[in-house]
């Protein structure tokens, strides 16, 4: 594990991209940074964090096992790694926000950007984006996110943090190199926040529907029952939970 460490950057993504251009790097080649001027969230979103309180890195992965068609297994396995790392620290209500965030309760602790390198219709590289409230207290004009330290009082190192969400990423992994896809998916659907609990939603023309999730399709797509009892699956930009 080669992890770079950094003071400033624009995005640890993209400086891992970039990085990727020019060298063959090795699995689980890291980059963290004090700080992102352009931090990536979803869907084109910006991430935004205080300087030296939380941790913001890029994990680079090397794909020979994943097809395109299963590319949602990595975000089940990123998050579900990034959940069970945060239950060794204690941290409570954790659950994963469909598609990739991370809950306490009903405050927003994480967020993961997953970009996946296509070459001939097949995953050649994954860089795993993590961006976690450690240390920060204060989320101004945020009303739903929180941090680990504002949930438990207690302040945290980083570095031991980001070490035991690889070890759990790489626990995760092998279900998907054993084979076990359905239970990966089990798990997750499990852990979903507000899983079979009538919510309101946004869709993309943004009206606004009620329901409740039933799970997730193998391909990802979230799966609601709607009013009328009747069961529609979504895509990341059709649908949005409404807190």
């Amino acid at each position: 594990m080669n992890i770079i460490k950094l003071s400033a950057i624009d995005s640890t993504n993209d400086y891992l991209k970039n990085l990727l251009l020019k060298n063959t790097l090795e699995n689980y080649t890291i980059v963290t940074a004090e700080f992102q001027h352009k931090g990536k969230g979803q869907m084109g979103g910006e991430w935004k964090s205080e300087p030296s309180k939380n941790l913001m890195c890029s994990i680079y992965l090397n794909n020979s096992t994943i097809k395109l068609s299963n590319q949602f297994s990595i975000n089940m396995v990123v998050c579900l790694a990034i959940k069970k790392s945060l239950n060794k620290f204690n941290i409570p209500q954790l659950s994963v926000k469909w598609p990739n965030d991370i809950m306490s309760g009903s405050s927003k602790l994480c967020g993961v950007l997953i970009e996946n390198i296509v070459k001939s219709k097949s995953i050649q590289n994954i860089i795993i984006g993590i961006g976690l409230n450690v240390n920060q207290t204060e989320f101004n004009n945020l009303p739903n996110a929180s941090s680990i330290k504002q949930i438990s009082g207690k302040h945290y190192n980083t570095d031991e943090i980001l070490i035991e969400i690889v070890k759990d990423i790489k626990f995760y992994f092998n279900f998907l190199n054993k084979k076990k896809l359905i239970e990966l998916q089990k798990l997750y659907e499990a852990n979903l926040y507000r899983l079979n609990k009538v919510s309101m939603f946004k869709l993309a023309d943004s009206n606004l529907v009620s329901g409740y999730i039933r799970g997730i399709k193998e391909d990802g797509r979230l799966k609601i029952i709607m009013e009328n009892d009747l069961e529609k699956d979504f895509g990341i930009k059709e649908i949005s939970l409404v807190n």
